[in-house]
């Protein structure tokens, strides 16, 4: 799998994908992994700055089925949507992002050593190394159970949050390796998406990653 990021202006996250700058870009879906038997259509956009990437996720639902879990919580334990960015394939390292319809937030950075790995939480989290974020609910009220037709997540990277994992920042025409996922607990079990198909029960399989081009 691949896509080409378009490189736009830097904008306001809002959380209702208005932005301008979002014309530019392709919806990528998301298809079911796994098992699971919701059926809810889910898509994804990204493009960069100079200062950083942004993504757009649109998720059909049907109810909010998540608490509220503060921020560096156990997100995927809930509704939730993920990025991993793997920039430099030389390093056993890559970043994960997630954000609930609530719009609570885990960045981490993960060491993964042959299929062994763990997060660790960014510090010095404020500024400019500070992920911008807001989600927006259709339906139904922004609130833990609530019945809803969909919601959105919209949010900011900063390169300099990434510091350190290499290719950073990326230049026009390199790639990088990533996924985008999403983890919907409306049913038991609970349903997975992934952008670049993924086998074996964890989102954590870097090598089945896809690419992403700077444009």
């Amino acid at each position: 799998m691949q896509f080409v990021l378009p490189r736009v202006d830097d904008f306001e996250v809002t959380g209702d994908g208005c932005a301008t700058a979002w014309k530019k870009a392709e919806w990528q879906t998301l298809r079911r992994v796994w098992s699971g038997s919701a059926t809810y259509g889910t898509r994804a956009k990204a493009v960069y700055s100079a200062t950083g990437i942004y993504f757009l996720f649109d998720c059909e639902d049907r109810k909010l089925a998540c608490t509220a879990l503060k921020d560096f919580g156990d997100l995927y334990l809930e509704d939730v949507v993920e990025v991993f960015l793997w920039p430099d394939e030389r390093q056993p390292l890559y970043f994960e992002y997630e954000i609930s319809p609530l719009g609570a937030e885990l960045p981490i950075v993960v060491p993964n050593c042959r299929g062994v790995f763990h997060g660790w939480l960014p510090w010095h989290y404020t500024g400019p190394r500070q992920a911008r974020r807001a989600t927006e609910v259709r339906g139904g009220p922004k609130l833990s159970g609530a019945a809803v037709s969909g919601w959105n997540a919209e949010f900011f990277l900063p390169f300099a949050l990434l510091q350190g994992l290499g290719n950073t920042p990326p230049t026009p025409g390199m790639s990088w390796r990533g996924n985008m996922y999403r983890i919907d607990y409306d049913q038991t079990p609970e349903s997975h998406w992934a952008w670049s198909p993924v086998t074996g029960k964890t989102f954590h399989k870097p090598d089945e990653f896809g690419t992403l081009v700077f444009g």
